[in-house]
């Protein structure tokens, strides 16, 4: 007999150990994601499906409530989540129908996932429309909430096989940057971060694309980074911190997150080198997978993401498409006025 309940702080190690031992575990299923996002007005509602005691699978779900007080009602969000086996159709389905009683006890109008799964996947395809969940269309760039698109590599051979398998030019690059004396080394403390930051600022600016607040970043470092689940590399040149990335880790993967770059000494790459020190890391951390995350589906050379699919094809990756994002729509009209109306609304009111 299956059960499902939110659980509380005291099970959060609980919690974590089966997220991170999990095939289909994921940072963003962590319950520290759920701090994080916490502190961006979401508020996380950590559910778990046992049986005879013992987790069975678990979906965490971010929940906000619309700015409209007096309905009360709230979206709900899971990324990347389940949790789950996803050839069970069993389980999903008791998982699914525990969400569905959180989603009525707090007026949820819908709940978003994006699973980490490959969009040739037709049972769990299968599975999600049984369970009443519909296909939300995002389009092949960054539209949806989490990337459609990936590039994910294969860490298992060794480091000269992964270096072989490389472009040519990627091996030279990451090689001309070791020659010119580039260090790569781990972010120590919250200065570090600070720099970091800095570095992401001057990026967004010369190729015009927003980003969050510094406290945001904060957030990560003190609920990931400090608890192991997360790392910050900095490529130092000539005393001077040229480069910077951040990398996610659970389990057996690890996932590049955010990179940034100086508009100076851009001529010593240190940007291939870093993401061959976070694959290096990556291996030692006994990961399997390295996913470099979010390119664009249109490979068109004339689109402006292209450099972006290009830099990452590079290392050989593995170009991944996934499943995309699905709904299980809890109120038909509420669901229609978010997806309808109210964009409509937002449009004309920055007209």
């Amino acid at each position: 007999m299956f059960t499902t309940r939110i659980i509380d702080i005291k099970e959060k190690d609980r919690f974590n150990k089966f997220v991170a031992s999990h095939g289909k575990g994921h940072f963003l299923q962590l319950w520290e994601w759920g701090e994080v996002k916490k502190g961006m007005g979401w508020e996380p509602l950590p559910l778990v499906l046992e049986q005879d005691g013992e987790i069975r699978a678990s979906l965490l779900i971010l929940k906000r409530r619309l700015p409209l007080p007096l309905l009360k009602k709230c979206i709900f969000y899971s990324p990347r989540g389940p949790v789950v086996d996803i050839n069970s159709e069993e389980l999903c389905q008791a998982l699914f129908a525990g969400a569905s009683r959180v989603a009525k006890e707090h007026g949820a109008i819908f709940l978003k996932i994006d699973p980490d799964i490959r969009v040739d996947n037709e049972v769990f395809k299968n599975i999600l429309e049984k369970c009443s969940f519909r296909r939300n269309e995002t389009g092949l760039d960054f539209e949806g909430v989490q990337p459609n698109f990936v590039f994910r590599l294969d860490i298992t051979p060794s480091e000269i096989n992964l270096l072989q398998n490389m472009h040519s030019k990627w091996r030279y690059n990451i090689k001309l940057a070791d020659r010119k004396g580039v260090k790569i080394k781990p972010a120590e403390s919250k200065n570090d971060l600070r720099v970091f930051y800095s570095i992401l600022e001057e990026t967004a600016s010369r190729d015009k694309f927003l980003i969050r607040g510094y406290e945001y970043f904060e957030w990560i470092w003190d609920y990931m980074v400090e608890k192991g689940y997360a790392q910050i590399f900095m490529a130092e040149y000539q005393g001077q911190v040229i480069s910077a990335a951040l990398v996610m880790l659970l389990g057996d993967k690890a996932w590049y997150l955010y990179g940034a770059s100086s508009n100076e000494y851009r001529n010593v790459m240190p940007n291939y080198l870093i993401q061959w020190e976070m694959i290096c890391w990556a291996r030692n951390q006994g990961c399997t997978l390295y996913d470099f995350r979010g390119v664009s589906g249109d490979l068109d050379e004339s689109n402006p993401l292209y450099g972006l699919y290009r830099f990452k094809k590079g290392f050989n990756g593995q170009f991944t498409e996934f499943i995309g994002e699905w709904d299980r729509v809890y109120s038909t009209l509420f669901y229609w006025l978010w997806t309808r109306v109210l964009p409509l609304y937002l449009k004309l009111a920055r007209s």
